[in-house]
């Protein structure tokens, strides 16, 4: 009888411990449970809400087509776009956002070369250039008429010379503005072509200015020498004819040139040809210069040298150091690499 109650207590002993330990072991899980709860509530509190748009589905894609940042995306409404697929996890994901700067989409492509063609600004000067030289021909017509008969027979003595009006002057400088221009875009072209095409320069515009500036320069400074050389030895009244025959001349040169530089802008002419047909123009107007300074002031000399000297003094070199200046801007203002 007393075995049997020892064996009871012993029984009864180990089942109290056996449930002592096991209500120790919920209770510690029920602790680890409840901090893991308050844990995920700091994290979701401290990090703001995504909204997640339910109406887009990513393809599962693999991860290397993730890294070229494409990818597909089907709506559920039936439409079908295609869409960067890392935006797509980001709105599945925030914590995606971290690798959004990691990413570039798409390869870079070459950059499309110059053209004047392309060039809205050249194009709406050059067609503004086109329509004041119509409206200045349509209204000095006569004018430029009477040039062109004065420039190739001249007049007889003690005959009473017309004199412009002020529109008829300003018409003559526009023309020769014109010629500038156009010079300097074949030689912005001409440069483009054969030289260089990276200059220290933020835009093409200010070569093409620049190169206006020197042509500009080259016609006032020469048309400062006819002056000064004329009035000393011809005096003032031949001085001003031989002015007005040689701005007749620079804007002739400017019409002459105005069908290449459109044949070069939007025809795709050759550098070659264009080289060639102005080269034509320019010899064919100093020899037009070289007639009239001839017929002028030396037709009743007996002395042909002095022509050459004022010729070659006068019109080849000037000619000459304009070539060596735009070599000399060219080589300062491209970059050599």
């Amino acid at each position: 009888m007393t075995t049997a109650i020892l064996q009871t207590d012993s029984t009864a002993t180990a089942t109290t411990e056996h449930d002592a330990a096991t209500a120790a072991r919920h209770s510690a899980e029920r602790q680890t449970v409840a901090r893991t709860d308050a844990a995920a509530a700091a994290d979701s509190t401290a990090r703001p809400a995504v909204a997640v748009d339910s109406t887009v589905q990513v393809t599962a894609l693999s991860d290397t087509v993730y890294v070229f940042g494409k990818g597909y995306a089907w709506r559920t409404d039936g439409s079908e776009d295609e869409t960067p697929a890392l935006d797509s996890h980001l709105k599945l994901d925030s914590l995606m956002a971290a690798c959004r700067d990691g990413g570039r989409y798409g390869v870079a492509g070459d950059p499309v070369p110059y053209t004047i063609r392309g060039d809205n600004t050249v194009t709406a000067l050059l067609l503004g250039c086109f329509i004041i030289a119509l409206a200045a021909f349509a209204n000095s017509r006569r004018f430029m008429l009477r040039q062109v008969k004065h420039f190739f027979r001249e007049p007889r003595t003690g005959v009473t010379e017309m004199t412009e009006t002020t529109a008829e002057v300003r018409h003559q400088l526009f023309f020769v503005l014109q010629t500038c221009l156009l010079l300097s875009i074949i030689s912005f072209l001409y440069t483009l072509e054969r030289v260089a095409d990276t200059f220290n320069l933020s835009s093409q515009y200010q070569l093409v200015a620049i190169f206006f500036g020197v042509f500009a320069g080259y016609f006032a400074l020469k048309t400062l020498l006819y002056w000064v050389v004329n009035c000393v030895f011809f005096g003032k009244r031949e001085s001003v004819r031989w002015l007005k025959s040689l701005l007749f001349a620079t804007s002739a040169e400017g019409l002459a040139l105005f069908p290449l530089v459109l044949l070069q802008s939007y025809f795709d002419l050759s550098v070659q040809k264009a080289i060639i047909y102005t080269a034509f123009v320019i010899v064919l107007v100093k020899m037009m210069l070289l007639y009239k300074s001839f017929v002028m002031f030396f037709k009743n000399k007996s002395f042909f040298l002095q022509i050459i000297l004022y010729f070659c003094a006068l019109e080849i070199i000037p000619l000459l150091s304009l070539g060596g200046v735009l070599v000399k801007v060219v080589d300062n203002l491209k970059i050599n690499f």
